[in-house]
């Protein structure tokens, strides 16, 4: 596979709590030099990368990171103010506790109501793999599918375990025709990166990706 072209479906991503400006900038130089999908940043760099970079990358970020739990209010004004600070794709964790309690009206509003905000900018819904039954797996398929998201995604990259063939595979089964899939965590090869593309998926979340190219070392963060 044209590295080129995996290089396109790449969300680079720097995401770790103690993230420095350092570390964004590379992460934002890497992304231009590379033409990566977009660059996955925490929220508090959004305005920086935005005032600094413009429109030479496309900023990511995430929403209720990497637990889920906050109160569906907190995902709404986090969502609204990385829009305002010039995020243009949010990648929203679910509530897993209202998923592992059978509360799934809860977790499509939520979803819903985000998309909302979001409008015509991407909203990927992490519904991470590694704690969730085969069972509510296929059920959050269904559920993203029906709030009108734009991306399921397999994992934030904290949880026990990240993304799996197997559940992409079980995606592509269950999701809707309008939803795109993106696998994340533990993506380390470039097998790893093939596969994952030759399954369907549309982006892939990761750290590593311009290492593995490359054959650069000491790239990625564990993501």
């Amino acid at each position: 596979m044209d590295v080129n072209s995996i290089f396109s479906h790449i969300d680079h991503t720097q995401l770790k709590a103690f993230a420095t400006w350092d570390d964004i900038r590379k992460l934002c130089d890497e992304a231009i030099r590379y033409k990566t999908a977009s660059v996955c940043i925490p929220p508090t760099y959004i305005k920086k990368v935005h005032d600094t970079y413009g429109a030479q990358v496309n900023i990511c970020t995430v929403i209720g990171f990497p637990l889920g739990y906050s109160v569906k209010e907190a995902k709404l004004a986090e969502t609204k103010q990385a829009l305002l600070d010039g995020a243009n794709e949010i990648d929203m964790v679910i509530n897993i506790s209202d998923v592992k309690n059978g509360d799934f009206e809860k977790v499509e509003n939520e979803i819903k109501e985000l998309k909302a905000v979001c409008g015509e900018h991407i909203l990927k819904v992490i519904i991470e793999t590694c704690y969730l039954t085969t069972q509510e797996k296929i059920r959050m398929c269904q559920i993203v599918t029906s709030a009108g998201a734009d991306y399921i995604k397999t994992s934030t990259g904290f949880g026990t375990g990240g993304a799996t063939r197997e559940d992409i595979a079980l995606f592509k089964e269950h999701i809707g025709p309008g939803v795109k899939m993106k696998a994340a965590g533990g993506v380390k090869t470039k097998e790893d990166l093939e596969a994952f593309l030759e399954l369907g998926c549309e982006r892939i979340g990761t750290s590593s990706a311009i290492g593995i190219l490359t054959g650069q070392t000491g790239e990625g963060n564990g993501y």
